[in-house]
């Protein structure tokens, strides 16, 4: 059985998400940011980043969730959550991913991981000031340039979409009108209404 480390409002939603989609067997644990829980010396014995996700496999501990999503999709591929059969395809898959990783979660975390790259605090009040910015301008790139609908890849549902459903609920907090990419609002309403989503939001919520 797998297992998850997780925490509300972070990227360890989309791996909860694809769980549920592939039809996985798992469990999931809840750690509480508030109390530094990520920290703790149990949590850091499985992952010693001290951040989440974690899921832990029968064969070690996956961190990075990119990683985790390709490793669900082969795992499970009669969930058929990624083109595994075209190596072209697969690619364009961890592409968009890791561009979600690499850029759009880092410009979001500028607004309360200050601290990671500065030290002086004008410098977290300029970085906060960008995120509205910098947000809007990765998911309008998206929009235009990477989406190709009707889900992230097409037709087929992947794992690019629990990706991008996740980092789009950060969207009202950092002052980002998801109506401006039109394409992306109806892709959250729609990623909202599927039965594995709405299992994980509720979950996150008992």
């Amino acid at each position: 059985m797998l297992k998850l480390y997780y925490a509300t409002g972070t990227c360890a939603l989309a791996t909860y998400i694809t769980l549920e989609e592939a039809g996985a067997d798992y469990t999931a644990e809840r750690l509480s940011f508030k109390t530094n829980q990520q920290n703790s010396a149990d949590y850091l014995a499985i992952n010693p980043k001290g951040r989440v996700p974690a899921l832990v496999t029968d064969r070690g501990v996956l961190t990075e969730t990119p990683a985790m999503l390709a490793y669900l999709a082969q795992t499970f591929p009669r969930a058929k959550l990624a083109p595994l059969d075209d190596p072209f395809d697969f690619a364009q898959v961890q592409s968009f991913n890791s561009y979600l990783c690499s850029t759009v979660h880092i410009n979001h975390a500028h607004k309360m991981r200050g601290a990671r790259w500065a030290s002086e605090e004008s410098s977290f009040a300029d970085m906060k000031a960008m995120i509205p910015k910098t947000m809007g301008a990765c998911f309008k790139l998206i929009e235009q340039k990477m989406y190709k609908g009707p889900w992230v890849m097409g037709d087929q549902f992947t794992i690019c979409d629990p990706y991008l459903y996740t980092l789009s609920t950060w969207l009202e907090g950092d002052s980002v009108d998801i109506n401006a990419t039109p394409k992306i609002a109806d892709h959250f309403k729609r990623m909202s209404d599927r039965p594995g989503v709405r299992k994980v939001m509720d979950a996150q919520k008992a």
